[in-house]
């Protein structure tokens, strides 16, 4: 059965204003540009709980080619996801409920999904965070802003 590990970052300054997400989803075992894809974006007038789940939703959503039994790890940087993901009540509930309840579906249709908490001291967090920067910083000069990572960034992924 194949395995993928997807990691996500997001950040957002000051609530609400700029942010930005990225995420990276690695084939496990595999190499070479085929098993590795990512994407970065941004918004505008934005709040940290919509770029984490952005984040989560964007890296769930590029799963889509897999089968739904494809065991994935999630690793994430936003300590509160996964709390918040199961609170119908919580901040990310009340703050975005229309993209909680996205990202709650999208968690539920993998059923081998395993949500890892990610340190921001590992190379991978400085990796994605930097992508979620540049997304950050794009949206301030351009808007809502998304796009795929290069492949020769992509390559240089510390995973």
């Amino acid at each position: 059965m194949a395995a993928v590990t997807v990691w996500i970052a997001s950040l957002c300054r000051p609530d609400p204003g700029y942010g930005g997400w990225a995420y990276v989803r690695k084939m496990d075992g595999e190499t070479g540009a085929s098993a590795i894809k990512g994407a970065a974006g941004g918004e505008r007038r934005t709040s940290a709980a919509k770029m984490s789940l952005t984040a989560l939703t964007e890296a769930l959503e590029s799963l889509a080619d897999l089968p739904a039994e494809t065991t994935v790890t999630l690793r994430f940087l936003d300590p509160q996801l996964a709390g918040q993901l199961v609170a119908a009540d919580g901040g990310y509930a009340t703050a975005e409920p229309e993209l909680w309840a996205q990202a709650r579906a999208a968690v539920a249709a993998r059923p081998a999904l395993e949500l890892v908490p990610s340190s921001a001291s590992l190379p991978a967090s400085g990796f994605l965070s930097a992508w979620a920067e540049f997304g950050l910083d794009t949206a301030k000069s351009r808007g809502s802003f998304k796009a795929a990572i290069p492949k020769p960034n992509l390559m240089k992924f510390p995973s």
